[in-house]
C-alpha cells in the first residue's frame, strides 16, 4: 500500500540488480530467498560439472564403462541369418555360404521365407520305397559319395530352406535341407506334425538333404548307431567317465532335376 514515490524511491535498478532501501522490506524478504536459490542452484551446477569432469577413480575406470559400445555380430542377423541356426547346420555337415538358410516350423516360416503356405494341411502321402544302403541295390560307398556331394552343392546354394516337425503319429524329429522353393517346402510342413523349436537347436534322428538341379537322379537312405553323452551320476563324471547311450539315426539323400516329394517321405518312412 506505497504511493508510486514510495515505491519509486524503494527501488533503485542498477545493472540490473534490485537495491534494499529502507521502505523496501517486503521487496527485500522476497529478494532473499530467491538470491540464495539461485546462489545454491549455481554452486550445485559448477560442483556437478567439476565432479563430471575432475573425478577419478582410484582404480582406474569400472569394467562396466569399458563394456558399453563394444561391437558384436549379433545384429547383423536377420530372417534367413541366424547363427544358432547356422551352428546347427554346420553339425548336419551343411554351410550355407550364401548366409541365407531359413529354418521353417510353421506355415507363417513359409511366408518370412518367401514362400507360399500349403494348400491342404495336414497333408497325406504316401511315400514311394527307395534303396538303403549296404543292400543289393545301394552300397554304402555309393551313399556316402553321394551324401557328401549333396552336402557340398547345398552348401553353395543361394538359399537353403529346412523344414522341421515330427514323423506324423510319433515324437521322431526330422530336418530337411534343400535348396528348392518350391511347394516340396510348404508340402513338407504340411506333412510333418509341427514340433517345438529348441533353441539352441539341435541334430534331429531323420535328416534329410535334398538337392533340386542334380542331373543324375538318386534316392536311397542310411540308418546307423552312433554313441551321445547323457546325463550322468556325480561320481561317474568325477571318475572322469561321462556316460554315453546309443541312439539311432537315418539319412536320406534325394538328388534329382526336380525331387520328388513321395521319394523324400519314404525316405523318412
Amino acid at each position: 500500500c506505497c504511493s508510486d514515490k514510495t515505491t519509486h524511491q524503494a527501488r533503485t535498478i542498477q545493472s540490473g540488480c534490485i537495491q534494499q532501501q529502507p521502505n523496501a522490506v517486503m521487496i527485500s524478504f522476497i529478494a532473499h530467498p530467491i538470491r540464495a536459490t539461485l546462489k545454491q542452484g549455481l554452486s550445485r551446477g559448477r560442483w556437478a560439472r567439476s565432479l563430471s569432469t575432475n573425478l577419478e577413480w582410484e582404480g582406474g575406470l569400472p569394467d562396466t564403462i569399458k563394456r558399453v559400445g563394444e561391437p558384436t555380430a549379433f545384429p547383423n542377423e536377420g530372417p534367413g541369418m541366424v547363427y544358432e541356426f547356422n551352428w546347427a547346420l554346420n553339425g548336419d555337415g551343411v554351410t550355407p555360404l550364401k548366409r541365407s538358410a531359413f529354418r521353417i516350423n510353421k506355415a507363417l516360416d513359409l511366408k518370412v521365407a518367401g514362400l507360399q503356405p500349403p494348400k491342404t494341411s495336414p497333408l497325406k502321402v504316401k511315400g514311394a520305397a527307395i534303396a538303403e544302403a549296404g543292400s543289393d541295390a545301394l552300397s554304402f560307398e555309393e551313399f556316402d559319395a553321394t551324401c557328401q556331394a549333396a552336402r557340398d552343392n547345398l552348401s553353395l546354394a543361394d538359399h537353403l530352406y529346412c523344414p522341421e516337425g515330427h514323423v506324423p503319429g510319433t515324437r521322431t524329429g526330422v530336418r530337411v535341407i534343400t535348396n528348392s522353393g518350391s511347394a516340396l517346402v510348404s508340402d513338407l510342413v504340411a506333412y510333418l506334425d509341427r514340433c517345438p523349436k529348441a533353441s539352441p537347436p539341435e541334430s534331429m534322428p531323420i535328416t534329410c538333404f535334398v538337392f533340386e538341379g542334380e542331373e543324375k537322379k538318386f534316392s536311397g537312405y542310411s540308418i546307423e548307431e552312433i554313441e551321445v553323452a547323457v546325463n550322468s551320476s556325480d561320481a561317474a563324471l568325477d571318475a572322469g567317465e561321462p556316460l554315453k547311450e546309443a541312439r539311432s539315426v537315418a539319412t536320406v539323400v534325394v538328388a534329382a532335376k526336380k525331387p520328388s516329394l513321395q521319394e523324400v517321405i519314404g525316405g523318412i518312412e
